[in-house]
C-alpha cells in the first residue's frame, strides 16, 4: 500500500466524492494532496468492477483512495470490507458493526477505517446502531465516551458523525470531539457541511484538541449538473483550512 506523507502528517485532510477519474484528478490537485476522494461502493454491481475501476483511481491520486458506503448504506457494509481487501485504499467508510471486520480483511493498521455514530439529540450520547440489521431496532444509545473506546476496541481509526446537519448538532458535536481528544482518536464531521459552516464546525475540534480532523463535504460542492466535485470549492476550503491551522 502507498501511504500519502501529506495524509499522515497534515492534522486536517479533507474527504469529498470524485464524479469520475478526471475529477478525481482535479480533486487531488486542487487540494495539493490534501484530501482523501471518495468513490461509492454503491455505484457498483459487484466487488470484481469495484475493484478494477478504484485500481484505477488510485493510480491517479496517489493512493488517496476513500472507499465509500454510499449515503452511509449499512447494507454495502460487506462490499466495502470486501473491496477494500483486495484495494488497499488509505481510508475505509464503515457502519459501527463492520469496523473489525474490515481492519481484519484489510490485514494491516495503516489503512483509517471509521466507525459511524449519529447523534441522539442528548449531549453526551450518540447512537452505535448503524449496521445493517442495528439500524433497523431501536436507538443503541451510549455515552461518547463508551462509543469511541469501543471503535478502539474494534480496530478502527476514527469516529464518523453523520449525520450532522450542518450546525444543527453542534453542541452534540463539542462532546464527541471532546472524547476524540481524550482518547487520542480522530473525528470525521459528516453532514450537511458546506462552505458556510466548514470554519464553525472544524474550529470545535480543533479547539477540543481533536489530532487528526478529516471533514467530509459532500453535496454542497457538487456541481448538480456534470456530478463532479468544484475543483475550486476544494481549494476554497484548504484556504479556509490553513486559516484556521495558523
Amino acid at each position: 500500500m502507498t501511504l500519502s506523507p501529506k495524509f499522515y502528517r497534515d492534522r486536517v485532510c479533507l474527504n469529498v466524492l470524485a464524479g469520475s477519474k478526471e475529477n478525481a484528478r482535479e480533486i487531488w490537485q486542487a487540494a495539493d494532496g490534501h484530501v482523501l476522494v471518495g468513490v461509492l461502493s454503491k455505484n457498483y454491481s459487484s466487488v470484481e468492477s469495484a475493484v478494477a475501476d478504484m485500481r484505477e483511481y488510485a493510480a491517479l491520486i496517489d493512493n488517496a483512495l476513500s472507499v465509500g458506503l454510499g449515503a452511509g448504506d449499512p447494507n454495502q457494509s460487506a462490499m466495502v470490507s470486501a473491496i477494500s481487501a483486495q484495494v488497499q485504499p488509505q481510508h475505509v467508510n464503515q457502519v459501527f458493526t463492520g469496523v473489525a471486520t474490515s481492519r481484519a480483511l484489510l490485514g494491516q493498521s495503516q489503512t483509517v477505517v471509521n466507525g459511524l455514530i449519529s447523534p441522539t439529540g442528548k449531549v453526551g450520547y450518540v447512537n452505535i446502531a448503524t449496521g445493517p440489521l442495528s439500524c433497523k431496532q431501536p436507538q443503541g444509545i451510549v455515552p461518547v465516551e463508551t462509543a469511541v473506546a469501543l471503535l478502539k476496541d474494534l480496530g478502527g481509526s476514527s469516529v464518523k458523525y453523520f449525520p450532522m446537519g450542518g450546525l444543527k448538532a453542534i453542541e452534540e458535536f463539542k462532546a464527541v470531539a471532546k472524547a476524540c481528544a481524550e482518547q487520542d482518536f480522530w473525528l470525521e464531521p459528516t453532514g450537511g457541511i458546506d462552505l458556510d459552516n466548514y470554519e464553525a464546525i472544524m474550529q470545535v475540534a480543533l479547539d477540543a484538541g481533536v489530532s487528526k480532523v478529516i471533514p467530509h463535504i459532500y453535496s454542497s460542492i457538487i456541481d448538480s449538473a456534470t456530478g463532479n466535485t468544484r475543483p475550486q470549492d476544494v481549494a476554497a476550503l484548504m484556504t479556509m483550512t490553513r486559516k484556521l491551522l495558523d
